[in-house]
């Protein structure tokens, strides 16, 4: 009976942490989404990214450069947010919606792409306010 209580206790801790990882996500893609331009049909893909954040299961923001980046919309791509890095798929360097793929990558699991549904742009310097907002900085 011991052990069912502490296996009980347990599942609710864990349940509560990945509820509070499901909150801030939810959050920052709001902030995203609340920053982002009108859909493109693609953005220029030259070097490799400078950085990366995963949304949830739907959403990326990737950054070309320090001050360029982009949200992407893909199909469910249920390795996302524990994926160690991505890919992204291009064609004569740009990256298209609808037609590219996101590749989370992980030492575990087999990767599985994602297709791009939309592109956004971000409005990096808003985010980067609106978060030291949040901070209280």
């Amino acid at each position: 009976m011991r052990r069912l209580a502490l296996l009980a206790l347990l599942a609710m801790s864990l349940s509560a942490c990945a509820t509070g990882r499901d909150d801030r996500t939810a959050s920052k893609l709001a902030l995203y989404r609340e920053h982002a331009g009108a859909p493109v049909d693609s953005f220029p893909y030259l070097a490799p990214l400078k950085e990366w954040t995963p949304l949830g299961r739907d959403a990326l923001a990737v950054w070309t450069s320090p001050s360029r980046a982009w949200l992407l919309e893909v199909s469910d791509c249920s390795e996302l947010e524990w994926a160690q890095a991505i890919s992204l798929s291009d064609s004569g360097s740009r990256v298209s919606a609808r037609f590219d793929r996101v590749t989370p990558l992980s030492r575990n699991v087999a990767p599985m792409s994602c297709r791009i549904e939309v592109i956004r742009p971000l409005d990096v310097d808003a985010i980067r306010a609106a978060e030291r907002a949040a901070r209280g900085t």
